[in-house]
């Protein structure tokens, strides 16, 4: 289904339904603007198609598409309960500012510190024996001179951690996943781009985006990737931040920018 939005003698779209209750719920779109989409005789106001209710679910019609007629057509009837809200929001086309780079690294560095509790849980599982193996080898770690001592020494490191740290590490950092998936779902922010008060968006349209391509692609698999390539695709992954539109490696592959709020 293709819909199109009105407002203030302007036409917009087309939007997928998905779009729209993005839109609808970050309130890009208002219940007083115009709403046509096929099996729709006359443009009429959102508002009085979802009952004052921020979601819309119309009755799909099976009939062959049709074009949208001007949305300047006779029955433009508004309910007037809903204009109070017309000048709250900005307009869907309107070119929102794009966030600072200063800006993104900052939100990036706080969403990294959020991650160091994570590092520091296994501490508290050691005795006061431990603790004193544990410096001794990170001493040792500090003059170890060739890559087999570095990898006998981290393998010991390591096995020193009980089970019992490895699992609070896990449920720390699933915790925090979910956390940070919740709040970039809602909102289009992680903690850090929320104190930054910056958010991602769609880079055509500038509509919410979905949580596959706002935390799945842009947070997770970049993840794993700066684990596993650490420090090339890092970055890389910033240079492309330097384009007119800022957007990272990581927007590019989600195909995201970031503006202010």
């Amino acid at each position: 289904m293709q819909i199109y939005l009105a407002r203030n003698n302007q036409q917009a779209g087309p939007y997928t339904l998905e779009q729209l209750n993005q839109m609808l719920a970050s309130q890009q779109v208002l219940l007083t603007d115009l709403v046509w989409h096929q099996g729709m005789t006359e443009w009429k106001a959102l508002g009085e198609l979802t009952q004052g209710q921020f979601v819309y679910q119309p009755n799909i019609p099976s009939s062959p598409s049709e074009p949208a007629p001007p949305f300047n057509t006779p029955n433009n009837n508004q309910n007037s309960t809903y204009k109070a809200q017309s000048t709250q929001n900005r307009s869907t086309d309107t070119q929102a500012e794009l966030a600072s780079l200063g800006s993104r690294f900052a939100a990036k560095v706080i969403d990294l510190l959020l991650w160091l509790p994570a590092f520091v849980i296994p501490s508290f599982f050691f005795q006061a024996e431990q603790q004193k193996q544990l410096i001794e080898l990170q001493q040792k770690l500090q003059s170890a001179t060739t890559s087999n001592q570095v990898e006998q020494l981290q393998s010991q490191l390591f096995g020193m951690i009980p089970m019992e740290a490895y699992q609070a590490m896990g449920i720390y950092i699933f915790i925090m996943l979910i956390i940070q998936a919740v709040i970039i779902s809602k909102t289009g922010q992680s903690i850090g781009k929320r104190l930054l008060k910056i958010k991602i968006v769609d880079a055509e349209t500038q509509a919410p985006v979905s949580l596959l391509r706002a935390f799945t692609i842009r947070s997770v698999l970049f993840i794993f990737l700066n684990a596993l390539l650490f420090p090339f695709i890092t970055f890389l992954d910033f240079a492309f931040g330097l384009s007119k539109k800022r957007q990272t490696l990581h927007d590019k592959l989600a195909k995201t920018i970031i503006i202010k709020k």
